[in-house]
């Protein structure tokens, strides 16, 4: 089976406080995944469960503490990531921090394709433009010449995406590129990620807290808890048949559009975030309704269930 991206045992440690009393925080615990081409894989949690350091670390803008990343079979080093700015291209959550508001928008797109000679002359450079626009339901002439204000919300995130689409990348990580945008445009960009997935072979990282476009867009899903993966399979089978008792919570927290059910279950923060982080053996022991002696000072297995990976004590005995 081809991997266009595999993370293996991947660990990102953080250190708080002085020499004195410092603690370290594991916010990415010995996590791994991969992603195939033309495949939208999802990293799906609430906030602070470690999917953004994730993206960050896959990203080169931190340095993994221990584990392994491959991008083609290529391994990713602190002095070698040349595939990460052609072959890997990003979409971040806000689009108006993505452009600078004094210089136009599409100064940016003649600067990457200088930088990445994509094209000979100002002509092709336009032409290149425009098709990556078009691709977006955008053209050059409704960009050109024109700041970020100029533009909405809705309008600025498709133009991220046809700037992540100039160098043709195989891999486009996505971190929450819905959550700062109209409810009525999100499922419009959600659509362009199928799209650039069944028409090019674009794969993409998704990155989301909204489990409703995770279950509408995603072909796999990885939920993470205080960053560990707690289940993973196809996106039907983990948020349909969720095994992990937080899967179930996060499942159940979704309000309901009829208002004969109500919304009755909420996630209640019983721990501090640093605590769960700290605690032994599993992290959602303290807030878990099924919690064993074992949860809490053991860490749970990675277990298997009909292609599903499922880290729980619950199913130790399966």
């Amino acid at each position: 089976m081809d991997k266009l991206l595999e993370v293996n045992g991947l660990t990102k440690q953080f250190s708080q406080g002085f020499v004195i009393g410092r603690v370290i925080l594991t916010a990415v615990e010995r996590i791994s995944f991969f992603i195939k081409p033309a495949e939208i894989f999802t990293l799906a949690g609430e906030s602070g469960c470690g999917k953004t350091t994730t993206a960050k670390v896959v990203l080169g803008f931190e340095e993994a503490t221990s584990g392994e990343i491959l991008h083609n079979g290529k391994p990713q080093t602190r002095k070698e990531k040349v595939w990460i700015t052609q072959g890997v291209q990003a979409i971040f959550q806000d689009p108006f921090c993505t452009f600078n508001p004094l210089r136009t928008v599409d100064s940016y797109f003649y600067e990457t394709v200088r930088n990445y000679r994509l094209a000979n002359s100002k002509k092709e450079a336009m032409d290149w433009i425009d098709r990556k626009l078009r691709l977006v339901g955008l053209t050059h002439q409704e960009f050109a010449g024109k700041y970020p204000s100029e533009f909405s919300g809705g309008q600025l995130q498709r133009i991220s995406i046809a700037r992540a689409l100039l160098t043709d990348p195989k891999l486009i990580i996505a971190d929450e590129p819905v959550s700062m945008v109209d409810a009525s445009l999100r499922m419009s960009i959600v659509n362009l990620f199928k799209q650039l997935k069944d028409e090019l072979g674009v794969s993409i990282l998704y990155i989301t807290h909204d489990l409703a476009t995770a279950y509408y867009v995603s072909d796999r899903i990885a939920i993470m808890f205080r960053g560990n993966i707690v289940e993973m399979g196809a996106v039907e089978q983990v948020l349909m048949k969720p095994r992990h008792p937080y899967s179930k919570l996060l499942r159940d927290s979704i309000p309901q559009a009829d208002p004969k059910k109500r919304w009755t279950t909420s996630i209640r923060l019983s721990e501090l975030e640093e605590e769960e982080y700290l605690r032994q053996g599993c992290k959602f022991a303290g807030r878990c309704p099924d919690v064993m002696d074992a949860c809490k000072s053991v860490v749970p297995k990675d277990l298997y269930f009909e292609d599903a990976l499922v880290k729980c004590h619950k199913y130790s005995g399966n």
